[in-house]
């Protein structure tokens, strides 16, 4: 087991998590640099969407697609992209994705925000995982179509490390059938994409779905999710681009699927998942802490609102936790955004 150690990569690490609101007037921290830590209300959300994968890009957190809802049920996906303005505190309307998806991957990856896979609804399923892949300009708010995956993907992790953009995880159709959730198995693939085409890295350990993940030291940190037939996992996982291996670290005191998590500085946040039982499962207040230096995971204060199917990004100082529902599958999706600050 490799042990990590303070060099050149983690200080420039540290520094960006420091700068995490690049681009932006540095008086627009100026309130929540001032907050104590612990939990804050946020901004909501303009309206209920669980499912959902939002990323920062160019100082603002964005947010398309996902579950939206009505009298906290799910009535389907949405195509809505909004980006959130720490200057302002208000979500703004931008170009919707060019189709409805729910699970779709955003992410920022030099200079672009990009939307990957995730599922569409059609006549014959509501679950029909898509490989393809837009990209988004801020400067013509417009989205275009960019290099589609090998195959179709959905409930997976993304990361940029080391220069490229990591797929990793996540569910597969496991035959010619592409229609529903039970069309599809977990698998432990991983692919990489330069900005012109994808290909292959080493598969992660575990095949899982609906977990979560963070860079810290420029490792690809994989935590929780869940497998069909053995449910929800603890595992944690970390991926080297530089060597393209795997190794294995503390894994998460409890097993949580359907979970966000962020990281800052040496440190990954994780909050909330979900899981099932005879009585139909739960959501999980919990959140904790893992730190990299020690290899320890600590319990922080639980959510406000415990959430599953939610988003967790790091602007600044503070951790956003957004959308999620309150109850296990479609029930009580929420619009609430809730401010840890460690």
């Amino acid at each position: 087991m490799r042990p990590f150690s303070m060099n050149r990569r983690s200080a420039l690490l540290l520094t960006a998590a420091g700068l995490g609101s690049a681009g932006l007037a540095p008086a627009a921290f100026a309130d929540r640099a001032k907050s104590p830590s612990g939990w804050h209300t946020g901004t909501s959300l303009p309206f209920p969407v669980q499912e959902i994968y939002p990323a920062r890009h160019a100082g603002r957190i964005h947010l398309a697609g996902g579950f939206v809802a009505e009298n906290g049920r799910i009535t389907g996906p949405t195509s809505a992209h909004h980006a959130y303005n720490p200057n302002t505190g208000t979500w703004q309307l931008k170009a919707p994705l060019p189709s409805a998806r729910h699970h779709p991957q955003l992410i920022s990856y030099r200079g672009h925000l990009y939307c990957i896979g995730g599922y569409e609804s059609g006549e014959a399923g509501a679950w029909q995982m898509r490989g393809g892949v837009w990209r988004y300009d801020e400067a013509s708010n417009a989205w275009a179509v960019a290099p589609a995956m090998p195959v179709p993907n959905g409930e997976s992790v993304t990361e940029v490390a080391d220069g490229l953009l990591f797929v990793i995880g996540g569910r597969l159709p496991k035959a010619d059938r592409n229609l529903d959730w039970s069309d599809q198995t977990d698998i432990a693939t991983a692919w990489a994409f330069d900005g012109s085409k994808w290909f292959d890295v080493a598969p992660m350990p575990t095949a899982r779905n609906s977990a979560a993940s963070g860079v810290i030291d420029g490792y690809v940190h994989v935590v929780g999710g869940r497998t069909v037939g053995g449910g929800n996992e603890s595992t944690h996982e970390i991926y080297d681009p530089a060597s393209d291996r795997w190794e294995r670290r503390a894994p998460m005191p409890k097993a949580q699927a359907g979970l966000a998590a962020a990281a800052l500085g040496n440190k990954l946040y994780v909050f909330g998942g979900e899981y099932f039982d005879s009585q139909g499962g739960g959501v999980y207040p919990d959140a904790w802490v893992y730190d990299a230096i020690t290899d320890k995971w600590t319990a922080i204060p639980d959510m406000p609102r415990p959430r599953h199917g939610l988003g967790a990004v790091t602007l600044g100082r503070d951790i956003y936790v957004i959308g999620g529902a309150q109850q296990a599958s479609g029930n009580d999706t929420s619009a609430a955004v809730e401010i840890y600050t460690p």
